[in-house]
């Protein structure tokens, strides 16, 4: 059900993104060791940085996981109800401005 207002009410799947930064930990962990052993020390610190992205994105996620439903609601929580906008007839779809009919192209002389 599309309701327009999808950026404000969107879930993310949480859990799915836990999981693949779990995976991504691992490689990049993997990675830092693997690239510092054979003497790589750029692609090495390559690595390590992408370790540290990794471990701020895991422990945002988990910090909303936490925060239970009131961030993220769960499956037996059904989806917000769109926003009620009293708009005037004949206006636009948010109640702002006219509503524009499509009518003949216009030409411009140069």
């Amino acid at each position: 059900m599309r309701t327009g207002n999808e950026p404000v009410t969107a879930r993310s799947p949480l859990r799915t993104r836990f999981w693949l930064s779990v995976w991504g930990l691992v490689w990049a962990v993997f990675g830092t060791a693997v690239f510092a052993l054979v003497g790589r020390p750029g692609w090495a610190m390559a690595c390590g940085v992408l370790w540290l992205v990794v471990t701020i994105d895991m422990t945002m996620i988990v910090r909303h996981m936490r925060q239970g439903p009131h961030y993220q609601p769960g499956r037996d929580i059904p989806p917000y109800r769109p926003v009620e906008h009293g708009g005037r007839p004949g206006t636009g779809p948010r109640g702002h401005g006219p509503q524009r009919r499509p009518g003949p192209p216009r030409q411009r002389h140069p």
